[in-house]
């Protein structure tokens, strides 16, 4: 793993998760305490800015009348009946946390699914950059997270999930995913192995 060949996306890092008055918060709250997961990535952003790495966010964005959601099930129903993400809301916006880091992390839009491939260029943003190793960080573990691991390996990525910077609905199911699903096609490890193994 290098850091030239390496890239982190940053997935669901917005207000309507991480906010404490975020739509969602309460959705990853037990589970992103447990793990500290902003203060850890956080961290992990702050080690490799400095480095090669390439940094993407990809937020999740509607329109004001979800016409993207029109026959919407799970937790795409959910965000659409409790009006989460919307364009133009502050629920929507990436976290204020990550605006020192704005030269440093791109942001990739389109997202409006489960997995960060889907309706974005991304794909081609990795291939663009000789990108070889995607690592995974954010919100849900169970949807966005595992959807996204699973295309990016199915695409021929090297494929790690960062277990300290990801959260579940609850903390049974984090545990259980980094466990028993995520491994199955991803490297899961935390973020100090992950800086360790690209030796930054």
């Amino acid at each position: 793993m290098k850091p030239s060949t390496t890239a982190v996306l940053l997935i669901g890092y917005q207000n309507d998760y991480f906010a404490p008055d975020g739509i969602l918060h309460d959705v990853i709250e037990e589970s992103a305490g447990v793990n500290n997961v902003l203060g850890n990535t956080l961290a992990f952003i702050e080690r490799l800015s400095a480095t090669e790495v390439l940094m993407i966010a990809t937020p999740i964005i509607f329109t004001p009348s979800y016409q993207e959601l029109t026959e919407a099930v799970g937790i795409l129903e959910v965000i659409k009946n409790v009006q989460a993400f919307k364009a133009g809301t502050s629920g929507a916006e990436t976290i204020p946390e990550f605006s020192v880091y704005r030269d440093r992390i791109l942001e990739i839009p389109g997202k409006r699914g489960l997995n960060a491939f889907s309706n974005t260029d991304l794909d081609q943003v990795l291939q663009s950059h000789g990108v070889t190793d995607v690592v995974l960080a954010g919100a849900v573990t169970s949807v966005c997270i595992d959807s996204t691991g699973r295309f990016a390996s199915e695409k021929g990525y090297k494929v790690s999930v960062l277990s300290d910077c990801t959260c579940g609905r609850t903390e049974v199911e984090q545990q259980f995913y980094c466990a028993n699903i995520l491994p199955l096609y991803a490297n899961v490890v935390d973020h100090h192995q992950l800086i360790e193994a690209l030796g930054v």
